[in-house]
């Protein structure tokens, strides 16, 4: 079904209103080429229409199947742009501000963008962010929950990094975990973000419950 689409863009005005609405990352303006990954059933349902066929894909859970191919694309054409020398990042703002990016790009009902992608020749090579152990990511056969001694191993090498005990004294909290939760992803914007994209979701047809 491939239900997808990826707006490639280079235009200077265009990617001044995407700058607005990514919180102004300047990455988005220093990049020559922004490609936003859409969930996008409209294609498909009009070729169903076109071919004497009645879609039923006016529901959450279509949504969340183009989301998922728009998602799998996003991570191969990041993959490939690396392969080739180029430099990558990942827009996550591109869900908190989907109706803006959905007025700039022109996207039609049954289109939601879900990731962008900033890409060029990098005039750096900074190191890659530092991850998780595998043994806090990987369970083997079944899931295997997590007691308190395992968390603490699981999160001890972040938590002593020079990086984040810096931070976790200018931002004045005890842990870095209150940095997530008290500074930068609370309870408070998460869910208006949450309204928002569930307002979008509905506005471009994915929520028919009946």
């Amino acid at each position: 079904m491939q239900v997808y689409s990826i707006i490639v863009t280079t235009r200077h005005d265009l990617k001044q209103l995407l700058y607005e609405a990514h919180f102004k990352q300047q990455m988005v303006l220093q990049a020559p080429v922004i490609l936003t990954f859409c969930a996008d059933f409209n294609r498909f349902n009009k070729w169903c229409e076109q071919r004497k066929a009645t879609p039923g894909y006016d529901n959450f859970l279509s949504f969340f199947t183009a989301a998922i191919d728009a998602l799998l694309a996003a991570q191969n054409a990041a993959l490939e742009a690396e392969y080739h020398g180029l430099g990558i990042c990942y827009l996550g703002t591109t869900t908190y501000m989907a109706e803006r990016i959905i007025e700039i790009l022109h996207l039609p009902k049954g289109v939601v963008p879900i990731t962008a992608l900033t890409v060029g020749y990098p005039d750096e090579n900074p190191p890659l962010t530092d991850r998780l152990p595998l043994k806090g990511i990987v369970h083997h056969e079944t899931y295997k929950d997590y007691n308190s001694q395992e968390i603490d191993e699981i999160y001890k090498e972040k938590e002593q990094l020079p990086f984040y005990q810096e931070l976790v004294k200018i931002n004045q909290v005890e842990t870095l975990a209150q940095i997530f939760t008290e500074k930068r992803y609370t309870k408070k914007d998460n869910i208006a973000f949450s309204q928002s994209l569930l307002k979008v979701i509905k506005n471009q047809g994915f929520m028919n419950n009946e």
